[in-house]
């Protein structure tokens, strides 16, 4: 028999606890769970708890559910968990796993990128402007990430661009960071400089763009001055 949930939290509980024999693999990937009443039974909740536990675990992507034939574990991993742990993360960290992720990004840009990339990349620049104080930046930080995300899909490699939009919300926190703070803004110079790396098709051109955009944010971190 499972753990069963405690009365708080009933539904999370649950998935929780179905969570955890998917994680230990008592659950296999590709094998098909106990059914609803045979859930409810195992962690002594009602049957609508656990349509709601099962409802979150689809949405998390480690269940799927097959008309007619069940539900079925379709991945182990959760990366609610891994974005949790991130959440412990200094700005700091943030702002080197962004260096990271985008110095290679742009690398791959300058060798496989075409003339419509680069005028895309030039007319998101155009767009991003500055901060709107009418809107609290919050425009402001779109306009900037999707000129940020632009550059990652230019680079062709599907999996960094999909790594890139797992953590959306962090690289939003780094562009937000630097809003009203003592952490200076790249300038549209800074940013302009990194599409003109990536329009040489030198690599290590693009790359020490990127670089030195990061640098002033990463370093003001480092001394302790922001």
């Amino acid at each position: 028999m499972l753990a069963q949930a405690p009365r708080t939290s009933l539904a999370d509980t649950a998935a929780n606890s179905i969570r955890t024999e998917i994680s230990t693999g008592r659950w296999a990937v590709g094998s098909r769970i106990p059914i609803e009443p045979q859930l409810a039974q195992l962690l002594g909740v009602s049957r609508g708890t656990v349509r709601e536990a099962v409802k979150t675990l689809v949405s998390r992507g480690l269940l799927e559910v097959r008309q007619g034939s069940g539900t079925y574990v379709r991945s182990g991993f959760d990366p609610s968990s891994s974005l949790q742990k991130m959440r412990r993360a200094s700005l700091r960290d943030q702002f080197e796993v962004r260096r990271a992720l985008e110095v290679e990004a742009a690398r791959l840009a300058a060798v496989r990128h075409t003339a419509k990339d680069l005028r895309r990349l030039n007319t998101l620049l155009d767009k991003r402007g500055v901060p709107d104080a009418s809107d609290n930046g919050a425009g402001f930080i779109e306009r900037d990430l999707a000129f940020h995300l632009a550059i990652v899909d230019v680079s062709g490699n599907l999996a960094l661009a999909e790594t890139c939009r797992f953590i959306t919300g962090y690289i939003k926190e780094t562009i937000a960071s630097t809003m009203g703070s003592s952490l200076p803004e790249p300038d549209e110079e800074a940013h302009r400089s990194i599409v003109e790396g990536i329009a040489s098709r030198d690599p290590d051109i693009a790359a020490a763009a990127v670089r030195a955009f990061m640098a002033p944010m990463i370093n003001a971190l480092s001394l302790g001055t922001a």
